[in-house]
């Protein structure tokens, strides 16, 4: 591991301006992210405890919050350069379109095979998995993206993989569903009658599309059930923000080479492992008083954990078999309406990106999804790359904040995460185009029952 001290961050990278390092922006922060919980005596998890579901290498960057840089291991690095760098561009047609005095840049992350930033983390623990000696792993995916990109780690390394995929978009993505297939895994629709926890969901909420919290519990149950598995998640924990962090790594090497200074960085937000690998190095400089940088985070008005959830220890799955988590969230019940097409559908948020938002370091805006679809539509029309429903949140609000500009004459520049393409999201798109799609806002008394639903123990106040 490399040391903390007041090293420049560019000794941490490659030539090609390749991170060689992961940042660990826990190690800046001054209040720490609430440590996981063990849902029966409520203490912080131990390492032994955390065994039986991850892997140990993950379990150690899981409790690391000391470390500012961790060295990404050079099999990964190796990895990474089939499509690291991804580029840095700067919006010159959509700014020429909006007619914004604001500069705007967007960071790519669709250009692999999986489609989005998910194969970040997945290479990386598909390559601890391998390093342990396992046979597979088992893990949950919404719209796909992650699941594509877990399977074709685990192919490059040889390793079974078994995907629960929520189940509306099992049934509106199967295109997504057969691209893991080719990669090798095994794809079953969660809730489902192959997992105990899954019954037990179906007889609670029969018919039910599923949520990512429903999935999550199906694939924990699966690795715990058989010998040489272990379970890994997509976004969240604080493992994957670390591995995601490539992405704000680079696109400060690529600014900073350019002497170019971002005013806003956004990201879309489900889980926060875009958003969090984003803006982890600016955040750093921030909490370290170096510079200061307004942070959005844009999430789903539909599933809006940060901004009208409750920041508290809750269950990360609806199965309540995982250890607790203080973050924002909506409840461990919550499933989000099946109308809902734009992905960021977990109930909850990471508990670093929690944390950051409570200390009043970022902001963030819900937004509903026919607005992200209009904003996805102009976006392709003008800079001729289709955006995935999930990073048209960011580009709806990055829209958003270059008009402002253009009404204040401000020459704000304007920093955005594009997660990926939607080429798979084709389903979503046609019923935007058709004018089936609806703006679904859960109300107070709605999400109250997700409320109710939170664990109730001493020190859990919400």
């Amino acid at each position: 591991m490399a040391e903390k001290q007041n090293i420049p961050y560019k000794i941490y990278l490659e030539e090609n301006e390749m991170p060689k390092y992961w940042y660990n922006v826990r190690a800046d922060m001054k209040n720490k992210p609430a440590p996981l919980l063990n849902p029966q005596t409520h203490k912080p998890m131990t390492f032994e405890e955390l065994q039986p579901v991850f892997c140990d290498e993950l379990i150690r960057q899981e409790l690391n919050d000391t470390d500012a840089y961790i060295e990404i291991p050079e099999e990964i690095r190796n990895f990474y350069k089939m499509y690291r760098p991804s580029p840095l561009v700067r919006a010159y047609c959509l700014e020429e379109k909006l007619q914004t005095p604001a500069k705007i840049y967007y960071k790519f992350e669709g250009n692999n095979t999986s489609g989005s930033h998910k194969l970040n983390s997945a290479i990386a623990q598909a390559y601890y998995a391998k390093k342990e000696g396992l046979k597979g792993v088992t893990t949950e995916t919404g719209a796909g993206q992650w699941g594509t990109a877990l399977s074709m780690a685990c192919s490059y390394f040889g390793l079974d993989c078994q995907v629960y995929m929520v189940k509306v978009s099992y049934e509106q993505k199967p295109f997504r569903r057969e691209v893991m297939r080719t990669y090798g895994a095994s794809v079953t629709p969660s809730p489902s009658t192959t997992t105990e926890v899954g019954r037990k969901i179906l007889e609670a909420h029969p018919g039910t599309s599923g949520s990512l919290g429903c999935a999550i519990s199906e694939a924990v149950e699966a690795a715990t059930s058989q010998e040489g598995y272990r379970y890994v998640l997509g976004s969240v924990l604080n493992q994957v923000l670390l591995h995601q962090t490539v992405i704000g790594l680079e696109t400060k090497a690529a600014l900073d080479k350019y002497g170019i200074v971002p005013d806003v960085i956004i990201g879309c937000a489900g889980g926060g492992s875009n958003l969090g690998g984003l803006i982890s190095p600016f955040m750093g400089e921030k909490l370290r008083g170096e510079k200061d940088y307004k942070f959005i985070a844009v999430e789903p008005a539909s599933c809006p954990s940060l901004t009208r959830g409750k920041f508290a220890y809750d269950y990360c799955d609806t199965g309540m078999v995982c250890p607790l988590a203080k973050m924002y969230t909506l409840g461990s019940g919550f499933i989000p309406s099946a109308n809902h097409a734009g992905g960021l559908r977990y109930h909850g948020m990471s508990p670093v990106l929690s944390q950051l938002y409570h200390d009043g370091l970022m902001e963030a805006v819900a937004v509903e999804q026919t607005s992200v679809f209009e904003a996805a539509e102009q976006f392709a029309r003008v800079e001729g790359i289709l955006p995935a429903p999930e990073s048209s949140h960011a580009i709806k609000v990055a829209i958003d904040e270059a008009l402002k500009c253009k009404e204040t004459g401000e020459e704000k520049t304007i920093v955005f995460g594009l997660t990926g393409t939607g080429y798979f999201d084709m389903y979503a798109y046609e019923k935007f185009h058709d004018g089936k799609m609806t703006d679904y806002v859960p109300t107070d008394e709605e999400l109250q029952k997700g409320f109710d639903g939170l664990p109730k123990f001493e020190g859990n106040e919400f």
